[in-house]
């Protein structure tokens, strides 16, 4: 074998040496030498060379492209890149990606490649390149938000977006205060998309390694804002924090003078902001905080989000959190934006980095989940004398925090603890939901990156300081507190949860396997022994599976080993036909198992037995751990006693012994998968047995049976060999054939010498023999169910192919009698089945024989395999690793002997079945069915024969072949120079010598097959149907074959790279794992071998051969069989991959059969054939071929027929999804950094200025402008030939359709629009059919924005980004003050008089700054001239298309037509935005011109009433007036003073069916608008406002006029500011009014008036101050202005009303009638909109004062609507998070309203509540308040209602389960006490109602104690049912009704694990119990 030739990999000194080791494992794991690493980086450098001249030359979308794809390639071959050129490559492909106006492919490819060389943390870093953040904040600020008349957008935000997130760690730390004076300014709370967009960009650009100056003003944000898609990106950006800052000195200030800030573009400042006067001292000690790097408020917030992100419903789903529905509010193009990473791996990511042991540790204990942190020390049980009961109940449990202790001493540990103990119900398969996939996945990735964090500090780079890491006491309470959940949730039913519990129970059992490991086994025992049904068997089964390292691996776990053939041999009934998914399961676990041990009986070898092995104590017998439930006792003993006792010796004698029933084992399971065979279904015609399910069977059990096989020490080896033998001789299955050749190579490729022994000779006799008596003799060429007769003759084909799977030298040995049997099967087979497996035979014959593969995949190298220690001793080598340099691979490569037997086949074998094959072809060949079978028989095998030989010739490309294919490539229009090829690099070929003999006679012989398969194609077209079907079927396989089997076609690349994938994942224990199985390398060099077969296959040869097979293949495309053209355009597609110039080829054929009198059938083939995305997208994309495409396309509908219209629909949908808008400007944009780093590149790679290389880039741009010169006239030809398809009358509207897209994409900004193009569109606006009117309508709205574009973006990059240069805005500088911003908000009411002369800007339409900061300036509008236009003139190169628009606009039968249109009858209620968008385009342009041919049908449709009418009405009207923005204002008084007179009737005219028409008329014209430019609307709408009668008989006035107002303020949003008061002056008088539909209306506005009156309180409105005010104000100081403050005194105002209207309120039916039920619903309502907004934080202060009232509206039995919706609204509250000040005022809000109330139904309403909000909030809730729950609830046990007793008791117990359990005891004690000590005297004692309510109380608490571990059987259960509570069964009721249901509960909830829980129990408690439970002391 060659070694590869290690001394040749010299590598420039800049290299990483990592990257050298890696490579150089790479290399040496192969059997070839490999090319010098200079050489390849030469490659490389030319490689880089090219993208430089591309860019240079401005060759983008051709050039740079396929230099690209080169790069990639490259990749492929793992060389190391040297770090200048990886720092010069990616800042080139940073800077081109973020040139404006790139094309969208363009931009992707640069992005992928910019990301993908600076992946590695390591190897390019902030000090090797800094970047630019402008350039893409500038592209996203500009695409991002669609304008509304811009419907056309690409993935370009998202790509800006990709690209910012690789790029960040590259933007200079300097730059974060000019990021925040960017940013900050935009923020507005008032408006989703406003917080979204902003939070966007400071989270996406702001670096990460410096986040002390702005994370206290993210958290201060966050804390305000109520939305999910917020907390997503919060979460996301705090993960990346967290991982990164465990190093200290990556925040280091230090750090930041040190890096160059040389990245600056235009317009890019560093704003110096004062410095604070803390001094930084030298050792800079971290971000350390209180928690990880977030103090502890900061914590306790994050906790709350992390349990509400479980999306665990109570009382109702929106107790979750609201903020769902506040994201409602967010526009579309925010998920334009990449997305945030999962909320639940964010969440898991920042707890386990912020894990330090930085707190008191709790003492340790043994129970099975940790108790975390200890109530307060001093609980104690108060004395019962003479106190109430109440008193006794309620007495305080315990003193004051002397002290907090931690789980483990982590802070972040213990509050993960906390978490997971108060959801453990919940994972609990019984109370799944769709939480359960959350929190199953929540552990999964806590202990993935524990796992991760633990092992990075393992490394001795770790920057971890030794204080901050974590600890071994850390990692073994973090396992015992997820351990008890996951073995709950291990029994679930859904797939997805398994998946995440397995995966947990891997990574928990590397990290401690004997907590884990014992509970497993325990659980599997009775499972595997049949005892529970099958779901739990799997269950166990995947479980196994998941724990596998602890019991194979002696690292991991040495006692575990013993444990596995026990297991083992559980597990043989898991192979059952009947129960598909234990099998796959069982499959599983066996090769997770069998890659990592030899099968090796060990007690062969005469040692003495130890005498403590008669206990044999091989698996826990003692399943004394009750599942899935566990308790507080000491349970880990029973895990470890019987380890510690047990030395290593012990151990190994233990498993030696176990090891003696492994020959038992495997022949047990060698006969059970037999057993699985023979009860296989029958097989199909095609082989296949059964359905997909028995082919996922049999793969399963042979793939495991092949791991095993692999593994089996010589003795087995032969025992499985001889079984599997005696089998396969002595019976035929014809259900089973393919399972047997499956099992077959199980052997073979375990031991091939010996299986070729055993089976070879008596296969080929048997075969000789069945041949020899007919079989195989009845002649077919298609398929069907095999003959009985030929069973025998299958049953041994399938047994010797399966035997040819390994080795090609043994089979040498066989040589002559191969060749004398493939010659009998040659001859002799003529039915389908006998002749395709005998041609696949000969294929694996020559693919064993000539292909390079590695031989086996043991666990071990084969040295140390083959040694006699590893013999006796291979167990303690199980489950063994290795480093990359340690493996040694054994490789198949093909010697001599093989190459000559590989060539002797094809002499004597293959010639002259070609030579028969080419005397069939001769025309004067009788062509009948013999004719056809021997055809298909012969094509078959020599077809085989070469598939067979991927790797046996090496291809060589001519110097004229390459020349040919320059000429003719699909590249069009491209320097041949600068056409991409390909070297040959070794790869393992077996003949690479054109001179050898043998190469040359085998690349005859394939020239000889190639000419015959054209010879043949060319036939068959000719030949009439009869007996051609199938020939033809056979040829195209045959073509198939000749043309695609080459390289790594049988090893392929693609599925190599998956496989290597996946089995690592399968193998991986922790993240970042440097060593791994053996396997996995073998697997590794493997897929290493098959990239470099595949860079030698990127390039195939193309001669004349090719050429012509080429031809043919498109014309069987063609052909009238469709069964033949879906099969060749398959392989049509398949050839477009790896040849070029196919497509070149093809297109021409294609589009002549599209011409009319085309054949309907090619026509048809043709068309499918261009729907191939290979041939379609790439003829309609490339812009020379696509008015060819679209011509063709619009041309076919000449032919009528259905199928073929409905075929030319598909594939011009398809086309047109690729068919792009035109677009040149990126060549006018100037590029002063790219020609920067181009020069550093030059230096880089030490170009000189060679005239040569000048002229090439000099011809290249040359090159490109004369292609973008074609491209021009291309799109010209377009626009012409599709305008004369769509102006035709004869034109189908079908095609009409088609027509008026493609147009409209031709519509440019570029370049202008023709007249005749405009016309074409202006024509169709009144079309009849509504899809033409749509796309007409949209093309105009395109064209007039474009004119504007073109007429306002001054330079080229303008008009790329999109960037208007109004002549009427004006940039202002400002002073920032809360003056100006209460002016500016103010000065929206006054109105603006358009008379005026002095012009001053003043006109601010978007949403107005300065909510939290004010910019240094701020862009206004000045009003229009009186008489003079805004705009002298449009664009000038449009003026005789604006002449077309003027003509058609200025003619009133235009508008004539177009009302017609609009006013038709339709299902819309609203106006059509694209409609009023038309209208405005054109009024935009031409002014007031068309106005007078537009008024008389527009006054029509205005005093029309009907609803059609007056929609185009409102239509008009609102394009007229938004059009309008810019006129003089002399032109703008004109309108509005013909429009004023219409407004009032308009308005009386509006009915229930136009309401909301006129609504969205409102929206249009206020939206993004200074209401000042349309005063009249406003004044007309303020004026109708205040003069609504709110108690008028007809609610419909007030609705019309409240719903226009509310349209009025919406748009308006924070502009409305002015009005508030007024607005609430007049609604707040009337809360009362008599229309339930009128208050909803001032319920809106109140909630509205309250958002837009937030603000923050920075002491100055600037980013500076507000940002470094987030450091310092106290954390209860509210910066955020988030509290509700605005509405205070009206609160106040109701608290005291409602006493008043409550004693007012009418009884029964008429209740509702109440001004206290009136308000009370409009408080409800408003509270409800408030909560589910971005504010809802500031509701709380509202809820507060009233919280008393909406629990008496609770109550209300007389009015269900308001009690329902105050319930609803209290729960909802509970599902946001309010200020941390205001926790305890809630709680105490409603303990007051518990202890007060004199109705006992609020303080039923109210005790759930307290649960509800408990359970949300529970991080925020100091301990001392918990204990106050517990004592009120405690009190509320002694109620005098029963039902209030019930339920404090149920409210109690869901208190208790997320209680820290030391309570518990606690209250046990003293319920217990009060059980005891409560007597009840006679029934007619006066004091018998009070003993029978203490005793209750008592039997309510223990109650709620057994109700609260629903899942478990604690230590002090037991005693407590049986000896307390069982002896008050039979008292008085209701303490007898309350034990009974509790016991039935218990039942309930105990059953399934019954078996395990009863042991808890003694036997006169079981029969207590049962007593309790049945009533009956008989216990079965």
């Amino acid at each position: 074998m060659d070694i590869p030739d290690m001394s040749m990999l010299n590598i420039n000194e800049v290299q990483v040496p990592d990257d050298i080791a890696k490579f150089k494992a790479y290399a040496s794991s192969l059997p070839y030498a490999i090319e010098p690493c200079n050489k390849m980086i030469e490659l490389l450098d030319f490689i880089i060379l090219r993208i430089v001249q591309c860019v240079e030359a401005k060759d983008y979308d051709v050039g740079l492209y396929q230099w690209d794809s080169m790069l990639t390639y490259w990749w492929m071959l793992k060389y190391p890149i040297p770090k200048d050129r990886r720092v010069q490559l990616a800042k080139l492909y940073f800077l081109v990606s973020t040139i404006p106006g790139m094309p969208i492919n363009v931009v992707a490819t640069c992005a992928d490649a910019f990301c993908k060389l600076t992946k590695s943390k390591k190897k390019i870093t902030i000090e090797d390149m800094r970047l630019p953040w402008k350039p893409i904040y500038e592209i996203l600020q500009s695409d991002l938000f669609l304008k509304r008349r811009q419907f056309e957008y690409t993935q370009l935000s998202w790509c800006m977006g990709y690209i910012a997130s690789h790029a960040r760690r590259f933007f200079s730390p300097s730059a974060t205060e000019e990021m925040l004076q960017t940013f900050v300014p935009q923020l507005d709370g008032t408006q989703l998309n406003s917080i979204l967009a902003p939070q966007y960009y400071l989270l996406t650009f702001l670096p990460l390694t410096h986040p002390q100056l702005y994370l206290p003003m993210l958290f201060r944000i966050w804390e305000s804002v109520n939305s999910y898609m917020y907390d997503d990106r919060m979460l996301h950006f705090l993960s990346e924090l967290a991982e990164m800052h465990v190093d200290p000195s990556i925040s280091d200030p230090h750090k930041v003078a040190r890096l160059p800030d040389d990245e600056r573009v235009e317009g890019e400042s560093r704003p110096k902001w004062s410095e604070a006067e803390t001094k930084v001292s030298e050792n800079w000690p971290g971000l350390y905080k209180d928690v990880g790097i977030f103090s502890e408020n900061e914590w306790q917030f994050f906790m709350c989000k992390c349990l509400a992100s479980m999306e665990i419903p109570l009382a109702d789903a929106g107790s979750l959190t609201t903020g769902p529905n506040a994201d409602s509010q967010a526009s579309f193009e925010i998920g334009r934006l990449p997305n945030p990473n999962w909320r639940i791996t964010s969440l898991a990511r920042i707890i386990v980095y912020s894990m330090a042991p930085d707190g008191q540790p709790v003492p340790p204990s043994n129970a099975p989940t940790p108790l975390f942190s200890p109530f307060p020390s001093g609980v104690n049980t108060p004395q019962l004398r003479d106190n109430s009961l109440k008193e006794f109940l309620a007495a305080p449990l315990g003193k004051k925090d002397q002290g907090k202790a931690y789980l483990a001493g982590s802070k972040a540990l213990d509050s993960l603890a906390r978490l997971i103990a108060s959801t453990e119900s919940f994972f609990h398969p019984s109370n799944s939901g769709t939480w359960t996939n959350d929190l199953t996945a929540f552990i999964k990735y806590i202990v993935y990156d524990f796992n991760k964090r633990w092992h990075e500090e393992q490394r001795p780079d770790c920057k971890t300081p030794l204080h901050r890491r974590l600890t071994r006491t850390m990692k073994r309470e973090l396992v015992k507190s997820l351990r008890t959940v996951t073995l709950l949730a291990m029994f679930s039913q859904d797939s997805a949860t398994v998946g995440n519990i397995q995966s947990c129970l891997k990574s928990m059992s590397v990290m401690e396997p004997d907590l884990v490991l014992h509970p497993i086994l325990q659980r599997a025992v009775p499972s595997l022994e049949a005892l529970v049904e099958t779901q739990r068997t799997i269950a166990v089964i995947k479980a196994l599976g998941a724990v596998a390292p602890a019991i194979i691996s002696r690292n991991v776990y040495y006692p575990g080993a013993k444990h596995l053939v026990p297991i083992l041999q559980l597990l043989i009934p898991g192979i059952d036909l009947n129960d598909p998914n234990k099998t796959l399961c069982t499959a599983a676990f066996l090769v997770e198992i069998a890659q990592f041990i030899k099968f090796g009986d060990l007690t062969v070898n005469d040692e003495p037995r130890p005498t403590f092995l008669d206990a044999e104590p091989t698996l826990p017998v003692d399943n004394s751990v009750p599942l899935p439930s566990f308790s507080l006792d000491d349970m880990d003993d029973q895990y470890t006693d019987i380890e510690q006792r047990l030395t290593i010796e012990e151990e190994d004698a233990l498993l030696k012994d176990s090891t003696g029933n492994l020959p038992d084992w495997v022949a047990s399971l060698v006969r059970r998968v037999i057993q699985l065979f023979e009860n296989l279904p029958d097989e199909g015609p095609d082989g296949s047995t059964g359905g997909i399910t028995e082919i996922q069977l049999v793969d399963a059990v042979t793939g495991a049976c092949s791991q095993i096989c692999v593994h089996l020490s010589e003795p087995l080896f032969d025992l499985v060999l001889n079984m599997i033998f005696d089998y396969a001789s002595s019976n035929v299955r014809p259900n089973a054939v393919r399972a047997i050749h499956q099992l077959v190579e199980c052997v073979a490729n375990a031991d091939p010498i010996k299986t070729h022994t055993k089976f070879f000779s008596f296969c080929a006799g048997k075969i000789r023999h069945e041949l020899e008596n007919g079989a195989s003799s009845l002649r077919t060429t298609s398929l069907s169910s095999p003959l009985p007769s030929d069973a025998t003759l299958h049953w041994n084909l399938a047994i010797l192919r399966g035997t040819i799977y390994n080795d090609g030298k043994s089979l040498l040995r066989y040589k002559e009698e191969l060749l004398s049997l493939l010659k009998l099967l040659h001859n002799k087979t003529y039915s389908k089945r006998g002749y395709s497996w005998s041609g696949k035979l000969l294929s694996s014959v020559l693919l064993t024989l000539t292909h390079t593969y590695p031989l086996e995949n043991k666990f071990v190298n084969p040295d140390e395999w083959n040694g006699t220690d590893f013999h006796t001793k291979h167990h303690q080598h199980w489950g063994k690793l290795y480093a990359p340099e340690n493996v040694k691979l054994s490789w198949h490569t093909p010697n001599e002997e093989e190459i000559q037997f590989a060539v002797d086949i094809f002499k004597i074998l293959i010639e002259p079945a070609l030579a028969i094959l080419e005397h069939l072809i001769e025309d004067d060949t009788l062509r009948d069915e013999t004719w056809r079978n021997d055809f298909c028989r012969h094509l078959s095998f020599v077809r085989n024969a070469f598939s067979g030989i991927p790797t046996l010739l090496q291809q060589k490309i001519t110097p004229e072949e390459a020349a040919s294919a320059i000429v003719t490539t699909d590249i069009l229009n491209e320097l041949p120079e600068m056409i991409a090829s390909i070297s040959p690099i070794a790869s393992g070929f077996c003949l690479t010598d054109i001179e050898d003999p043998r190469y040359q006679y085998i690349s005859s012989l394939r020239n000889r097959f190639g000419m015959f398969l054209h010879k043949a194609s060319m036939s068959l077209q000719h030949q009439g149907e009869e007996n051609t079907v199938d020939a033809v079927d056979m040829l195209i396989r045959a073509v198939r074959t000749y043309l695609l089997e080459y390289g790594d076609s049988r090893d392929n690349y693609t599925v190599n790279e998956e496989q290597y994938r996946n089995e690592k994942n399968v193998a991986r224990n922790f993240a970042h794992q440097k060593v791994w199985p053996r396997a996995i390398y073998v697997r590794r060099a493997r897929y290493y071998h098959s990239a470099r077969l595949h860079w030698n296959s990127i390039e195939r040869r193309r001669g004349a051969i090719e050429n012509a097979l080429i031809d043919d293949v498109v014309e069987w495309s063609l052909w009238h069989y469709a069964i033949i053209r879906r099969s060749s355009q398959s392989l049509l597609d398949s050839i477009c991959e790896f040849y070029d110039g196919v497509r070149r080829r093809a297109l021409p054929v294609l589009f002549k059969a599209l011409d009319p009198g085309t054949d309907d059938d090619r026509m048809k083939g043709a068309l499918w054939t261009l729907n191939l995305p290979s041939i379609g997208k790439y003829a309609i994309s490339e812009p020379s071929l696509s008015p060819s495409v679209i011509e063709g396309l619009l041309g076919c509908q000449h032919n009528e027929k259905p199928s073929i219209q409905e075929c030319v629909s598909v594939v011009a949908e398809n086309g047109l999804g690729s068919f792009l808008e035109p677009n040149h400007l990126v060549y006018d944009i100037p590029t002063p950094r790219v020609d920067k780093a181009i020069a550093q590149l030059r230096a880089t790679l030490c170009l000189s200025d060679d005239p040569e290389e000048r002229d090439l880039v000099f011809r290249l741009r040359k090159q490109r402008m004369e292609r973008s010169q074609l491209f021009e006239n291309a799109a010209q030809r377009n626009i012409l030939s599709v305008l004369d398809v769509g102006e035709s009358e004869s034109t189908h509207w079908r095609y009409e359709i088609v027509a008026t897209r493609a147009l409209r994409t031709l519509v440019r900004r570029d370049a202008p629009t023709s007249p005749r193009h405009l016309q074409y569109f202006l024509d169709r606006v009144y079309d009849d059919h509504p899809t033409i009117r749509y796309y007409a309508q949209r093309a105009v709205t395109k064209i007039a924005r474009n004119i504007k574009l073109r007429t306002f973006c001054i330079t080229p990059m303008d008009l790329a980004l999109m960037r208007v240069r109004n002549p009427l805005k004006m940039k202002m500088v400002i002073k920032p003050s809360h003056k100006l911003t209460a002016k500016v908000l103010a000065d929206y009411r006054t109105p603006f008089d358009l008379n005026q002369d002095i012009r001053k800007p003043r006109f601010l339409d978007r949403n107005p700054p300065g909510w939290v900061a004010w910019d240094d300036s701020v862009a206004l509008y000045l009003p229009p001239s009186p008489t003079k236009s805004a705009f002298s003139a449009w664009d000038p190169t449009s003026k005789d298309t604006i002449e077309t628009l003027r003509n058609s606009a200025i003619d009133p039968e235009f508008w004539e037509e177009v009302s017609e249109r609009y006013a038709e009858e339709t299902q819309e209620t609203t106006l059509t935005q694209d409609n009023a968008s038309f209208v405005k385009s054109i009024f935009q342009l031409l002014q007031d011109e068309p106005f007078e041919a537009l008024r008389p049908t527009l006054e029509k449709l205005l005093q029309n009433k009907d609803q059609n009418k007056q929609r185009a009405a409102a239509e008009f009207v609102a394009g007229l007036i938004s059009g309008s923005k810019h006129w003089s204002t002399t032109k703008q008084e004109k309108i509005w003073n013909w429009f004023k007179p219409f407004l009032k009737q308009l308005f009386l005219n509006i009915k229930a069916d136009t309401l909301m028409i006129w609504t969205t008329f409102f929206e249009y014209i206020f939206y993004h608008t200074d209401p000042r430019r349309v005063q009249p609307l406003v004044e007309f709408i303020i004026n109708e406002f205040k003069n609504i009668d709110y108690n008028a008989e007809m609610t419909f006035d007030g609705i019309k006029v409240l719903s226009l107002f509310r349209a009025f303020y919406e748009e308006l949003g924070r502009k409305f500011d002015a009005w508030t008061e007024d607005t609430l002056a007049r609604t707040w008088a009337e809360i009362n009014s008599e229309h339930d539909d009128l208050r909803a209306y001032i319920g809106e506005i109140l909630a509205f008036t309250q958002k837009i009156k937030w603000r923050p309180k920075p002491s100055l409105p600037t980013p500076e101050v507000f940002v470094k005010e987030c450091q310092v104000v106290p954390k209860d100081f509210d910066i955020m202005g988030m509290r509700g403050v605005f509405h205070k005194e009206r609160v106040d105002e109701l608290v005291h009303r409602f006493g008043v209207w409550r004693n007012e309120r009418l009884p029964g039916v008429r209740a509702y009638q109440s001004t206290y039920d009136k308000v009370g619903i409009l408080v409800c309502k408003w509270f409800y909109r408030t909560l589910h907004d971005v504010n809802a934080i500031s509701t709380f202060d509202y809820i507060l004062p009233l919280l008393p009232e909406l629990l008496r509206f609770t109550e209300l039995h007389d009015n269900t609507e308001l009690s329902n919706r105050a319930s609803t609204l209290l729960v909802r509250m509970c599902g946001v998070t309010p200020p941390l000040v205001m926790v305890g005022q809630i709680l105490d809000g409603i303990f007051e309203a518990i202890r007060t109330s004199p109705s006992w139904r609020i303080r039923i309403k109210a005790l759930p509540l307290v649960q509800v909000f408990y359970f949300r909030q529970v991080p925020l809730i100091p301990e001392i308040k918990i204990v106050e729950i517990l004592e009120m609830l405690c009190s509320c046990l002694d109620d005098e209602v029963v039902e209030v007793r019930e339920m404090a008791a149920t409210t109690l117990s869901g208190i208790l389960r997320l209680s820290p359990r030391r309570s518990v005891l606690t209250l046990k004690d003293r319920f217990v006490r009060l059980a005891k000590s409560s007597h009840i005297p006679p029934r007619h004692d006066p004091g018998y109602n009070k003993a029978i309510r203490h005793r209750h109380a008592a039997i309510l608490g223990i109650c709620a104690l057994v109700d609260s571990y629903p899942y478990t059987v604690e230590k002090w259960m037991p005693g407590l049912l049986t000896n307390v509570l069982a002896e008050h069964t039979y008292d008085p009721i209701p303490i007898s009704t309350t034990v009974r249901k509790c016991a039935s509960n218990f039942k309930r909830t105990h059953q399934d694990t019954w078996h395990e829980d009863s042991k808890r129990f003694d036997d006169d408690q079981l029969a207590a119990l049962s007593t309790l439970l049945t009533g009956s002391s008989y216990y079965a």
